[in-house]
């Protein structure tokens, strides 16, 4: 019995094989969705005199954004949006229309690492970005054009 547990713990422990590699393609943005509330002027007023007042931070030279309260709201005032699958994220300002953003088009796809984390990053143009996050490996098409292709936004990941 010890046996049969030790061999399925080992088997368990073992890669997985290449064959699950797969093809992950930038999304879509006419299907994404808002899955965070945008924060509230009187909260953003809030929170601007509580981060701006940190001593730490001024001592350490990151008030950068806080010489101008429109500063301040351009960095904060985002709400989380997910691909219609929910695999890929961004924050994304709340200033930029609904509509705006689901008509976007996807001009640049970038693989990069983070610590053991590969992430995915698909441009859409104005600081628009959506991230997939995962510990696969995963290698893009160098010199993929998406603006002229969106289908050829996408990377191989095993």
């Amino acid at each position: 019995m010890k046996l049969n547990s030790l061999v399925i713990l080992f088997l368990l422990a073992m890669p997985l094989p290449s064959a699950l590699a797969a093809t992950v393609s930038c999304p879509d943005l006419g299907k994404a969705v808002q899955v965070g509330a945008c924060p509230a002027e009187e909260e953003l007023r809030y929170t601007y005199a509580g981060y701006c007042s940190d001593d730490a931070k001024a001592y350490k030279g990151e008030t950068d954004v806080c010489s101008d309260y429109r500063r301040y709201r351009a960095l904060k005032n985002v709400a989380l949006w997910e691909s219609g699958d929910g695999v890929f994220n961004a924050y994304v300002s709340c200033d930029l229309p609904a509509d705006k953003l689901k008509s976007a088009r996807v001009a640049a796809v970038r693989v990069g690492k983070q610590g053991k984390m590969t992430q995915l990053v698909c441009g859409y143009g104005d600081g628009l970005s959506f991230t997939w996050r995962t510990r696969a490996e995963c290698k893009g098409e160098a010199g993929a054009n998406c603006a002229a292709n969106p289908g050829s936004c996408k990377a191989d990941c095993e």
